[in-house]
């Protein structure tokens, strides 16, 4: 799977070309996957986005659909394509996860707005707070949602910092949540690439 710095319908491979690259380079996605998957706490995880998660997002729903026509394709790559960062962010999918359905109902019912209270903090600046949710609102006055899409925008002095060797928490202030973790070197290696 070629990284092209843009996901247009033209830089995808076919049905037939995707399911051959699959069986010999799914454990590399994994493991770049995993590599960028940040726990904060025990439910709460951030699964942060690169050209290669989302196009491989996008190869899996037109294998997954059997799509194959210009239109259906074009559809698939306007709706992840937001997804890549562009240079000067981190995206991340937000997982609020608890296994037990009744404890799930009542801690998402706690947790409204946690999504605008995730930072990243860069040793030596202030926080930067997600963006949440640009595609669509995700929580009601009485609850919030167990998946949300966040997007922390770097003024151009964190980006220096980060490429420096600065150290940088991943975090969250809401009130019945609060938790921040230092990212591991490779995480953060793999996220400063992201960074121009």
């Amino acid at each position: 799977m070629q990284a092209t710095g843009r996901i247009t319908p033209d830089t995808l491979m076919t049905l037939e070309a995707y399911a051959r690259w699959r069986k010999a380079h799914k454990g590399e996605l994994i493991a770049h996957r995993r590599q960028r998957t940040v726990h904060l706490g025990e439910h709460l995880t951030l699964q942060f986005e690169s050209e290669m998660t989302i196009r491989y997002q996008i190869q899996e729903m037109l294998r997954i659909e059997r799509i194959f026509e210009e239109g259906g394709i074009r559809a698939e790559v306007e709706a992840y394509a937001p997804l890549v960062p562009d240079g000067s962010n981190w995206k991340a999918t937000m997982l609020i996860e608890y296994p037990d359905v009744n404890e799930r109902k009542r801690e998402l019912a706690r947790l409204i707005g946690v999504e605008d209270r995730m930072f990243v903090e860069v040793e030596g600046h202030a926080r930067i707070y997600a963006i949440a949710d640009e595609d669509l609102d995700r929580e009601t006055e009485e609850k919030t949602s167990a998946v949300h899409f966040v997007r922390f925008e770097f003024p151009p002095a964190t980006v220096q910092a980060i490429h420096a060797g600065a150290a940088v928490k991943l975090g969250c202030d809401h009130r019945n949540y609060p938790a921040h973790v230092t990212l591991a070197p490779e995480t953060l290696a793999s996220l400063a690439g992201d960074l121009r």
